[in-house]
């Protein structure tokens, strides 16, 4: 499973994502993200192209040598959206061997 740190980094920076753009607020952030828990309102339920091993099962498993290689690829976004915001260093995502 992708190791998630729960940062809600991805949730409040939907507007580039196609998939999602009827559930940007307009600003960026999805109309499922709870601000204040700082968590999805509909995490169990969410879409399929929020859940990182669902897609990569459905649309990428064809693209990448592997999971890893796809988690990989996830995590360099993960952690520039972190730097970028400057999140603090706790959440770093991190793939292990």
């Amino acid at each position: 499973m992708f190791p998630c740190t729960g940062c809600g980094l991805c949730c409040q920076n939907i507007s580039t994502v196609a998939e999602l753009k009827e559930l940007d607020l307009g600003n960026g952030v999805c109309k499922f993200f709870n601000k204040i828990k700082n968590n999805c309102e509909v995490y169990d339920t969410r879409p399929d192209i929020c859940r990182v091993d669902k897609m990569f099962d459905i649309k990428y498993i064809d693209h990448f040598l592997s999971k890893k290689e796809f988690y990989i690829e996830n995590a360099k976004v993960c952690n520039k959206l972190q730097t970028d915001f400057k999140i603090e260093h706790t959440f770093k995502v991190i793939i292990g061997d």
